[in-house]
């Protein structure tokens, strides 16, 4: 397995309903954080993953990101994220290229999420299943940062994370996530679920905690935590090898990307908490009309949320997949032809003549 780097731990609270405090310094952090980069993603040619029969091969997808975190009326900042537009240096062989973005909502302290972001993107690309089953090769980094966390000495196993990943290889993405940030598609002003809020509640969700022994208290599982699913939080899944109502198990969504799809949203809960998919897809539509940029849509969706009284960290990730702004929706004109009965000429008539 690849080494793997520890961070310094830290200590906070966010989705951990009761968690002890270890006493440690608290993050030396700045309010607001944010990045903005550009790549190119070129298509190799004759690849097979260029998606169903009649789509438009000649699609080259353009790759730039922003981003915005904001700690909001916490005491600290618990979310990191991570932006790669070129994933050439992190692939050995030079024949894919591609992209890399995660959101990482920590609880518990900054630990998990600090050291996810720094670890997960080499798991990934390392693995021997990378690129030819990216599925498996992210499912297993998945799963081997989770078991990191708990063998890492410097870390507080207490501290855990959600974990929301879109890695991209030529057109092909694939949406990872464990937890409740969420990964929203705007297509030609479309909001498209790309992936489910794990939350304890979920009908699905609480099935399996339930087969698994665990139980749900006001909406927490155990009574600990937000989450159905997260990476970390060892106080609670005990020993490895052992069934947990806790997974860390991701979700996946494939998609092949087309000209329709204009962009992806990647957001922490705090964002969710106040704000629709669709609310989210539109102001981002609007304001790439309005500049382009994606760093200063980030900031607009995190600035709405705070407006909107979200009381939670923010963290929001925007990649474009065009370098032009997306285009205005034309609304096609009817060309049916419109007639009135004589009955209602008639009562028109009389209409206008009592006027």
């Amino acid at each position: 397995m690849a080494s793997l780097t520890e961070v310094s731990p830290m200590i906070g609270d966010d989705k951990a309903a009761h968690l002890s405090s270890s006493g440690k310094p608290p993050r030396d952090l700045s309010v607001m954080r944010h990045c903005n980069s550009t790549a190119w993603l070129i298509d190799s040619e004759g690849d097979e993953r260029c998606g169903p029969e009649g789509e438009n091969t000649t699609f080259q997808p353009v790759f730039r990101s922003g981003s915005w975190s904001d700690k909001g009326p916490k005491r600290s900042m618990e979310d990191e994220f991570i932006c790669v537009d070129d994933l050439t240096e992190h692939i050995e062989s030079s024949s894919s290229t591609g992209a890399f973005y995660g959101v990482f909502d920590g609880h518990g302290g900054i630990d998990a999420a600090s050291f996810t972001k720094t670890n997960i993107l080499k798991l990934v690309t390392q693995d021997k299943h990378f690129p030819s089953n990216t599925k498996k090769a992210t499912r297993s980094a998945f799963v081997k940062t989770d078991h990191a966390l708990a063998d890492a000495p410097s870390l507080d196993k207490s501290s855990g994370t959600t974990a929301l990943t879109a890695l991209i290889l030529d057109k092909t993405m694939l949406i990872a996530n464990a937890g409740d940030s969420r990964a929203v598609l705007g297509k030609r002003g479309r909001a498209i679920e790309l992936s489910k809020d794990h939350k304890p509640n979920c009908t699905s969700e609480k099935l399996r905690i339930e087969k698994l022994g665990g139980v749900i208290y006001d909406g927490y599982l155990n009574g600990q935590l937000s989450v159905a699913r997260a990476l970390g939080d060892w106080h609670i899944k005990g020993t490895k090898g052992s069934l947990c109502p806790l997974s860390c198990e991701p979700e996946l969504e494939e998609i092949v990307l087309t000209e329709e799809d204009e962009f992806l949203i990647m957001g922490c809960d705090g964002l969710w908490d106040v704000m629709s998919s669709q609310c989210a897809v539109t102001m981002v539509r609007r304001e790439l009309m309005q500049h382009n940029d994606p760093e200063r849509c980030s900031q607009a969706l995190v600035k709405e949320a705070l407006q909107r009284n979200s009381c939670d960290n923010l963290t929001v990730v925007v990649v474009c997949f065009s370098k032009e702004p997306p285009p205005r929706i034309e609304i096609p004109k009817s060309h049916k032809r419109r007639s009135i009965s004589a009955e209602g000429l008639d009562l028109l008539k009389g209409v206008l003549n009592d006027l």
